[in-house]
């Protein structure tokens, strides 16, 4: 039985050229598949109105803070700041949630 040799004959320069140029590379992945750990942040937009630094000093538990949207309104949701897709707020049992309703 022959041993296979692990050092083959080395190609001269210009075969070693073409032999790299017609070489089948790998499959390119999209970025998103090469770091699907990446931690992210998310945040969820809810301006307040009129909000000074006395507003700020002033809250207590069980304040109320008045938003600029309307209830029907959609809220923007970011990925480390960058805009991500519009949402509303529902109710899933006692958690409040952001449905999607539009992807950017």
């Amino acid at each position: 039985m022959a041993a296979a040799t692990l050092n083959p004959e080395p190609l001269p320069p210009g075969e070693l050229l073409e032999a790299m140029q017609t070489a089948e590379a790998p499959p390119e992945k999209e970025p998103v598949e090469l770091l699907p750990w990446l931690p992210c942040t998310l945040v969820l937009e809810v301006p307040a109105v009129k909000f000074t630094v006395r507003s700020l000093l002033a809250l207590k538990e069980g304040c109320l803070v008045e938003t600029a949207w309307h209830q029907s309104t959609d809220i923007p949701l970011r990925a480390n700041g960058l805009l991500m897709a519009w949402t509303e707020f529902e109710v899933v049992g006692e958690r409040l949630a952001a449905r999607i309703t539009d992807l950017i």
